[in-house]
């Protein structure tokens, strides 16, 4: 796995209050089905572990997502658009809500409710564990 998707893993898992970080391994949940998922603490991926951006990279610079990405300060992968999902979770989002685009209303919304518990998640990144 490239180092750049590594420190990626890290700054999510970092700033989500649900992972732990134990004997060399993060654990935390997928954030749509809550699935427990481990990353290595070098950020290398256990299992089904994948990163989501959960406002996804291509509606950034649409109008039509525009309160959305300025909620994760119009960066995709700033620490609050990165979380831990399955890779069933991950792969079923990006091939029905996020090739949709933000000019479906559906999409909207299910993209606005899994930022909303994203962000409920949210802590401040650790010196130790980022």
């Amino acid at each position: 796995m490239r180092p750049a998707l590594r420190r990626l893993f890290l700054r999510a898992l970092s700033t989500d209050s649900e992972a732990q970080l134990r004997d060399g391994e993060w654990e935390t949940r997928c954030l749509h089905c809550r699935r427990r998922l481990f990353v290595r603490d070098d950020g290398e991926a256990l299992g089904n572990a994948t990163l989501e951006h959960v406002v996804p990279q291509a509606w950034f610079g649409k109008r039509a997502a525009a309160a959305l990405t300025a909620l994760v300060r119009d960066d995709n992968n700033d620490a609050r658009n990165l979380a831990i999902a399955c890779a069933s979770c991950n792969h079923g989002k990006g091939v029905s809500h996020d090739a949709r685009g933000p000019h479906d209303e559906r999409a909207l919304v299910v993209i606005g409710q899994l930022l909303q518990i994203r962000l409920a998640r949210w802590r401040e990144p650790n010196d130790r564990e980022s």
